[in-house]
């Protein structure tokens, strides 16, 4: 029998589900099968932190969008993207191949995962350069890549408390933190925060070389106008980019020098996305985590729920 939630939200759940495969198609997934072979649990398997708190599609994509922003600090890392990526004209494809990889490393089988993270260090011994201050850099630089990851992932869990209408039981965060690391070090990342306490503290470290630029003002802009193919474009955008703002840490609303309106803004944002996320999880019930749960197999339910 259908709850009462599912009764109210099955009129959106088909438009919803149109609308995030337009945005970010499963072409994107290239030749990964998330079906075969049964009983590979990947690099983390269906028991793990990880596979629940990617599960949770409002959390990611807001999550997703707050760390784009928070990376925007480091100049060094920034002058990665600035000189090799395509994001002035392809901004959305970068999301999308983003979006991708994190996927595949976290649901695809252990042999895919492995491929897909060889490709990117593939493609990251080409990124090599030098930042506005003259400072060389190198996208294989592991120090680098820590600060890519550990932002990735502190914005990645932040979406999931804040959006997932789930409680994260004590302790689940220290283990989210400890398993995600593997992608990182697999990528050549070294000293990579495994809990809570390590990613605050290493913020705190980190911090004095951060810096709101000329150049965060170009990617931060560009951000704020990419075209999602979707209905109502420039509302669902800027209703998951407030949101992701609503993520960040003080310290970098502050550094990003966001208004007291920005901060109300995306406050009011977060409280949106929060009252329609049960929408999304509806709508997307047949993703790639639910298929990767097949694969084990294990009911994609259990992602609901902390054992």
């Amino acid at each position: 029998m259908s709850s009462p939630l599912e009764l109210l939200t099955r009129p959106a759940r088909e438009p919803i589900r149109r609308w995030v495969l337009g945005a970010f198609p499963r072409a994107d997934t290239g030749s990964l099968d998330y079906d075969h072979p049964p009983g590979d649990p990947g690099l983390f398997g269906p028991h793990s932190a990880t596979w629940r708190v990617h599960s949770d599609f409002p959390g990611m994509l807001a999550g997703g969008l707050a760390a784009l922003t928070l990376q925007t600090l480091h100049p060094l890392a920034l002058a990665g993207v600035w000189d090799y990526s395509n994001f002035r004209g392809d901004l959305l494809g970068r999301l999308r191949r983003t979006t991708a990889f994190v996927g595949g490393t976290t649901y695809a089988p252990r042999a895919q995962a492995q491929a897909l993270i060889a490709h990117v260090r593939q493609i990251h011994d080409h990124v090599t350069g030098h930042g506005e201050d003259g400072q060389p850099y190198s996208a294989n630089d592991p120090d680098l890549l820590t600060w890519v990851h550990v932002s990735e992932a502190y914005c990645f869990l932040q979406g999931y408390r804040r959006y997932s209408h789930i409680a994260l039981p004590l302790g689940a965060a220290d283990r989210y933190y400890d398993e995600v690391r593997r992608i990182a070090e697999l990528l050549g990342a070294r000293d990579v925060p495994a809990s809570e306490r390590e990613v605050l503290d290493y913020f705190r470290r980190t911090q004095p070389k951060l810096a709101y630029t000329e150049r965060s003002r170009v990617v931060l802009g560009l951000l704020a106008q990419v075209c999602l193919p979707v209905p109502a474009a420039t509302l669902s955008r800027d209703l998951f980019l407030l949101a992701g703002h609503a993520l960040l840490p003080d310290w970098a609303t502050s550094m990003l020098g966001h208004t007291p309106r920005q901060r109300r803004q995306a406050r009011f944002a977060a409280h949106a996305l929060w009252s329609i996320a049960p929408v999304f999880r509806a709508a997307l019930r047949d993703g790639i985590a639910s298929r990767a749960c097949r694969r084990m197999p294990v009911p994609p339910e259990q992602l609901q729920r902390w054992v």
